[in-house]
């Protein structure tokens, strides 16, 4: 699975990394996955985040 940020929609409410801090971190105001794609253990809680995002700038690819 792989998660992705648009950085043009992310409104910095750093909610993705409160949730799911593994895959996600902030960089200059803007959240950004971590790696390159999301282990196992991790997908449910990055999926919760994607959902709750306020403006939807997460996107999730299996």
């Amino acid at each position: 699975m792989k998660a992705i940020v648009d950085a043009d929609e992310c409104t910095g409410c750093e909610l993705c990394t409160q949730t799911c801090p593994e895959v996600f971190d902030m960089e200059d105001d803007i959240a950004i996955v971590k790696g390159d794609s999301v282990a196992g253990e991790f997908e449910e809680t990055c999926r919760q985040a994607a959902e709750e995002c306020p403006v939807e700038c997460i996107v999730i690819e299996d």
